[in-house]
């Protein structure tokens, strides 16, 4: 991987969607380089600050401002890691890990892609198809897709809460190991991987 300089990310304003009030008045600072967790019961409005940062604000009427510590545009310095696996069923384990190079029309790096599933665990998967792989494995090459997008900003929407006890505990561990030094803000309703993972929650 690149070295990786990770800005702070902030938030200041007040949200809305469908005329309910989201939030108000909200400062909101996420430190750079570390892990945060926004913990909470649904509903208060954690999804809704992912969204924004993400620029996946279709149908939130905000008011306020979205920054990052090094002035840079949000655009370009993100990427979202989301409760699905989002997975293309037609495409091998290097292609989808590819996906958003795909998507923006730009080459694709398989090399560096098969060496990030590589430090995910799956170098003995990487001609199989999503639908070969367990839940787990499937996460893995998702988190090797949001690595191969190199963003120094990394946001996790409950990625992991559908695995079993043994599968999450290994995610976390690995997430925790690849994306260090990262900016990371991780929606959860699980304490305890709150605990585990954050340097703030």
């Amino acid at each position: 991987l690149a070295t990786v300089t990770s800005p702070a990310l902030s938030l200041s304003g007040s949200a809305s969607i469908g005329g309910v009030q989201v939030f108000a008045p909200l400062t909101f600072t996420v430190p750079a380089g570390q892990w945060t967790c926004l913990l909470g019961p649904s509903g208060v409005g954690k999804s809704t600050i992912l969204r924004l940062f993400a620029g996946l604000d279709d149908g939130i009427t905000f008011d306020g401002q979205i920054a990052i510590s090094d002035g840079l545009p949000l655009k370009g310095c993100v990427s979202l890691m989301a409760q699905s696996d989002l997975l293309m069923p037609w495409l091998d384990l290097p292609e989808n890990v590819c996906l958003g190079a795909r998507l923006r029309g730009e080459g694709a790096d398989l090399s560096r892609a098969r060496h990030l599933l590589a430090q995910v665990g799956l170098s003995d998967h990487l001609d199989k198809r999503p639908a070969a792989l367990s839940g787990g494995q499937r996460q893995r090459v998702a988190l090797a897709r949001t690595l191969m997008e190199d963003r120094p900003i990394v946001l996790l929407d409950e990625p992991f809460s559908a695995l079993d006890a043994k599968s999450r505990a290994q995610m976390q561990d690995l997430a925790a190991e690849l994306l260090a030094g990262h900016t990371v803000l991780h929606v959860t309703h699980d304490t305890a991987e709150a605990a585990r993972l954050a340097h703030q929650v």
